[in-house]
């Protein structure tokens, strides 16, 4: 019966889409004029990251919100050997950290607009719900 009832839940509010390659985030950006939000995370080594996560971009209100006005890319860099990610994206991510984190903050978030130009950034864990988070997002420039 759980089983049944997740699989129904999942069809309702499909996961969230987080991409890994920013390019197919800007190219997608640009046909339906919504901004990208890039979490910069260290999924199995930053507490506040793993947080942020949990608590932010797993609620239901963030996934809601998220899947009608914005596209998602996350750039991790996990530090355990088994959590390893591709040699091609590692270079992704790392590319993308030279563009928008060049200072290596963890937990870091970034929203652009579709041509990838900065709209707003958050440093560490936002400190507040969900709902306050949308909020700034929306206020930035998000619709």
């Amino acid at each position: 019966m759980k089983v049944l009832l997740i699989s129904l839940l999942w069809l309702i509010v499909p996961p969230l889409n987080w991409m890994g390659k920013f390019d197919e985030a800007l190219k997608q950006a640009a046909e339906v004029h919504k901004p990208i939000l890039i979490n910069f995370s260290g999924s199995d080594w930053c507490g506040p990251c793993i947080r942020l996560s949990a608590e932010i971009f797993e609620s239901d209100v963030f996934e809601k919100y998220a899947g009608e006005h914005l596209l998602l890319v996350r750039a991790d860099f996990p530090r355990q050997k088994k959590n390893r990610l591709s040699a091609e994206q590692t270079k992704l991510n790392e590319a993308l950290a030279e563009r928008y984190n060049p200072e290596g903050k963890f937990p870091y978030t970034v929203l652009v607009d579709e041509k990838g130009k900065v709209m707003r950034s958050w440093e560490g864990f936002p400190g507040e719900g969900p709902e306050a988070f949308i909020a700034q997002i929306a206020r930035s420039g998000s619709k």
